[in-house]
């Protein structure tokens, strides 16, 4: 879910992290639920006041606050020492078992995407393990911006304590755009995150 707090002007703002001060109301993380909290007055019953929002406005600004979030996270997780990158990282990352979830460009080449997934599903399985998410909605521009580098069109989350929170981020995402792109032609055998549920909000805070 995603909470929602008032700003200093009466507007409303999404607060992806959590952190800003004030009374919240909380919506599933999903562009359709979105809207119907707009169009069925949720705010003004959370907020018990009314308030003024464009619907469109709300959906583009927590839509870029998700994906900032999630690049940040991948910043995080290089400077953790939870993150690789490049055709020869994620290729030594996969071969250990040690991949979590792939980063792939979305303006990057099939044949090098393919490879790495089948050796990453291959060594997870062998090993037990979940077969790794791919998240395909990033440049390879966008990728490299975040990792301080030139564009990277590969990039893997590895095994460890990061993974919970960045797959978090990036399901809510997903209800905001699709992870793999339409226009891949192997969109079908990559694995990708849901979208969150439909759930009932719990009470403002």
């Amino acid at each position: 879910m995603v909470r929602y707090v008032r700003g200093p002007e009466g507007e409303i703002v999404a607060d992806v992290y959590g952190k800003l001060p004030g009374r919240g109301v909380w919506v599933s993380a999903r562009e359709d639920a979105l809207r119907q909290a707009v169009q069925r007055g949720g705010f003004n019953r959370g907020f018990k006041a009314k308030v003024a929002i464009d619907a469109d406005a709300l959906v583009a600004q927590t839509h870029e606050q998700l994906r900032r979030r999630l690049l940040g996270q991948l910043t995080m997780a290089r400077k953790a020492g939870q993150l690789a990158f490049g055709q020869t990282g994620v290729r030594e990352a996969a071969a250990r078992g040690d991949v979590s979830m792939r980063i792939e460009a979305r303006d990057g080449a099939p044949e090098g995407r393919g490879k790495l997934r089948t050796l990453s599903l291959a060594t997870a399985r062998e090993l037990g393990r979940k077969d790794p998410d791919v998240v395909g909605c990033f440049t390879a521009e966008d990728i490299g911006l975040a990792l301080g580098r030139s564009p990277v069109v590969h990039a893997a989350v590895t095994v460890g304590r990061m993974v919970k929170d960045i797959r978090i981020t990036a399901r809510k995402l997903s209800g905001f755009e699709s992870l793999v792109p339409k226009t891949w032609d192997d969109a079908r055998h990559e694995v990708t995150l849901e979208p969150p549920p439909e759930e009932p909000p719990p009470d403002s805070g």
